[in-house]
């Protein structure tokens, strides 16, 4: 068979609809031989689970319902169940999530209680390190997971919003998935799971994912392409001894989508734009290319009854072509004005030619882990001890982002291509060692005390592509948290936490900041205190937390222009300080669910020297956010599941500033359905179908301010769904 780049777009939607209709055949064959319906369980209605142990949050097998801390779980299930296509779909689960620069094609940004959460620090999987700039196939993952708040109980170096950790699927019993998807008109996905157990005592288990996806979505000139390959395996050595490995190779190639902006001082209304228009539509547009490879062995020992050592080791290599026609700021010839954070009110904006191809990013990982349970004077304790060592390295090519012409928001404007690699890319080098201790304390009566301590010795270093501006520096701190919870009824629990969390960073190596250029700043201790309230029983389980969050912040004061050297300084400036609360409830009343999240976040910079910063709300971040969802069972039709949720936000700044515009609030309805079909011999086919932004509402759904511009995101126009999945 020919490469699938080689072929003609019509030969690939031939093949993609054979493989689709083959797939489709196979469930329809199956369902020949069915019996009757069997109803399923109830219907998850949000993405927090109190079965399940939260692993992102450092305390073993201990359920999520008992953590001192909020964490968020999103199964395959319910991303089935919702559309889910990517990282993004945490937003949809928990009003505490919302987008941050999440535009098709590219990698998924989130914030996390009002904290854009880091690409580089803030991801985990199976809990080692990696990096998030890249697309992250869910293909052959469990769960996502998401801690909120400072993560320093878990991260060396990582942003304060929250860390989010990926569970890749393990061996299991039998199992064998087929999986097809028709999104919207064009888009066809078909995956595959494969597991079995094999040896005279099954003591070797393997796990197949494979996926194949024709990405052509309702936003024009955004057609690619992705696949999946995983494999995983495990052998039991011996009693109490478990080797578990696992690979997985993807590739997603697919032009990516600029934002609108502010015209002149004007908000564009959201109903007079084309939700379907993507500006990334020149000629010589070139798609966006993430390759990724990851590779990852586990070693888990029991030493007696009560403790386990763990080692884990895993690795992972990413390849990028990174490529945009790509709009910023605009020249008004007419009125002589530059504008540098948004376009002109004509709409027309500079273009330019952004390409930096060739991109690698390296991450390996160790952890040596010690965990179990110790009795000792009437108390008991969970610990955990260890030490994670992790390295990272970037190596880029020279890049280009030469200026082109002017662009039209109306996406007519034709400009030539500029491929020049004339600019200067960064390298960069990370050494982290962590060492680290965790311990639940059950005092009695319900009480629990919680202990955690984090090391980190971090050593950095960087130069650009061309031997220049090369900086290297050495920090060392220490992340403490602390909490306390009391389960004062069988369904009630109550707690309080503090923590910390660090972020480091450095002077840029310019000479604009003279002496002090590659100096290392003082790490940036970020520090959260929480307070939360639980409930739960078989009919309604709820929770109200309030939290706040410190973050430090610098600023440049000073003339700041490389042709003065000395005439800028990077100084600390104040705090970005977070208060909110947040609300969590499902029940369960008969055939009916109801379910959801509600944020009220209080997000301001305090303390600025700049009059224009103090007291404002950050770009991009709603200051409240619900989400809602309403699940049925009628009982005349047993295996059917009905769903419908409610995604609503507030309005959003859109500038770091007091009198900054604003876009207003919105809110979405999508719906869903799924049906169980049960097959001869135990199997099933599950029937999914579900219609996103059921009133085709137009909105602006998010509004980053990257690289110091406006960016506006429109939501996506209405689409349609359906899947079905063979369970044989």
């Amino acid at each position: 068979m020919a490469p699938l780049s080689t072929l003609s777009r019509r030969t690939r939607r031939r093949r993609a609809g054979t493989l689709v209709l083959a797939c489709a055949t196979l469930a329809a064959g199956a369902a020949a031989q069915s019996g009757d319906a069997a109803t399923l369980p109830a219907v998850s209605v949000t993405g927090r689970s109190s079965t399940l142990p939260a692993d992102v949050s450092g305390f073993g097998n201990l359920p999520a319902e008992r953590l001192p801390m909020q964490t968020l779980q999103v199964g395959e299930a319910q991303l089935r169940d919702s559309g889910g296509q990517g990282l993004r779909e945490l937003s949809r689960a928990d009003a505490s999530v919302a987008d941050a620069y999440n535009a098709v094609g590219y990698w998924d940004s989130l914030t996390v209680r009002g904290y854009v959460i880091d690409q580089r620090y803030n991801y985990r999987r199976d809990g080692l390190p990696i990096s998030g700039e890249t697309a992250i196939a869910l293909d052959n993952k469990a769960r996502l997971e998401l801690l909120k708040g400072t993560s320093g109980i878990q991260a060396g170096v990582s942003a304060p919003g929250g860390l989010v950790n990926l569970v890749v699927k393990r061996p299991e019993g039998e199992l064998r998935s087929a999986y097809v998807e028709l999104r919207g008109a064009r888009t066809a996905l078909a995956a595959a799971d494969l597991s079995t157990r094999l040896g005279t005592r099954r003591e070797f288990g393997l796990r197949l994912n494979a996926a194949i996806e024709e990405l052509q979505p309702e936003l024009r000139d955004a057609d690619g392409r992705r696949h999946l390959f995983a494999l995983a395996g495990d052998w039991r050595l011996a009693p109490g001894t478990l080797l578990e490995a696992e690979f997985e190779t993807s590739r997603r190639r697919q032009p990516s989508q600029p934002g609108f902006s502010l015209l002149g001082d004007r908000v564009p209304d959201a109903g007079d734009v084309n939700p379907r228009l993507n500006l990334n539509n020149q000629p010589w547009s070139q798609p966006v290319v993430f390759a990724a490879r990851y590779a990852s062995l586990r070693l888990t020992h029991k030493l007696g009854a009560d403790w386990r050592a763990v080692l884990h080791t895993g690795s992972q290599r990413l390849r990028t072509d990174d490529r945009l026609a790509f709009p910023y700021g605009c020249y008004d010839a007419g009125a002589d004005v530059y504008y540098a954070d948004r376009y002109c009110p004509d709409g027309s904006f500079d273009l330019y030619d952004y390409r930096s191809e060739n991109e690698r990013r390296r991450m390996d990982a160790v952890d040596a882990g010690l965990h179990g349970t110790l009795r000792s004077g009437g108390l008991t304790h969970t610990l955990s001890a260890g030490v994670l060592r992790s390295r990272f390295e970037a190596r880029l090519q020279p890049q280009a982002y030469n200026a082109v012409g002017s662009g039209t928001v109306d996406g007519r404007t034709v400009t030539p291509a500029d491929p020049t690699l004339a600019f200067d890319n960064t390298d960069r080098d990370e050494r982290q060692t962590e060492f680290y201790l965790r311990d639940a304390v059950q005092l009695g009566r319900g009480v629990e005390l919680w202990l955690g301590l984090r090391h980190t010795r971090l050593a950095r270093s960087s130069v650009s592509t061309s031997g220049t501006e090369a900086t290297r520096y050495r920090q060392h701190f220490t992340t403490p948290w602390l909490a306390t919870s009391w389960a004062f009824a069988p369904t009630q629990r109550v707690y309080a936490s503090w923590g910390r969390g660090v972020e480091s960073d450095v002077v840029p190596n310019r000479p604009r900041y003279g002496s002090t250029a590659g100096r290392a700043l003082p790490a940036l201790e970020s520090r959260q205190i929480e307070a939360g309230y639980r409930h739960g029983d078989e009919v309604l389980s709820w929770g109200l937390t309030a939290f706040r969050i410190d973050r430090p912040a610098f600023a440049d004061t000073g003339l700041c222009d490389d042709g003065a050297p000395g005439s800028c300084e990077r100084r600390a400036d104040g705090e970005a300080v977070h208060r909110g609360l947040e609300l969590q409830a499902r029940a369960r009343l008969g055939h009916w669910t109801l379910g959801g999240s509600a944020q009220w976040l209080h997000a301001r910079r305090e303390g600025s020297a700049d009059a224009t910063l103090d007291g404002t709300r950050p770009p991009n971040v709603p200051r409240r956010s619900l989400r809602l969802q309403l699940g049925h069972e009628p009982a005349a039709l047993p295996g059917l599941a009905l769903q419908a949720a409610l995604t609503a936000e507030s309005e959003r700044n859109l500038l770091p500033a007091a009198d900054s515009p604003r876009i207003p609030g919105w809110a979405r309805v999508d719906l869903g359905a799924r049906y169980a079909q049960s097959l001869a011999g135990g199997r099933r086919l599950l029937w999914r179908a579900g219609i996103d932004n059921l009133a085709d509402r137009r909105a602006w759904k998010e509004s980053p301010y990257q690289f110091s511009h406006v960016y506006l995101y429109p939501m996506a126009p209405r689409t349609w769904r359906v899947s079905v999945q063979a369970e044989l």
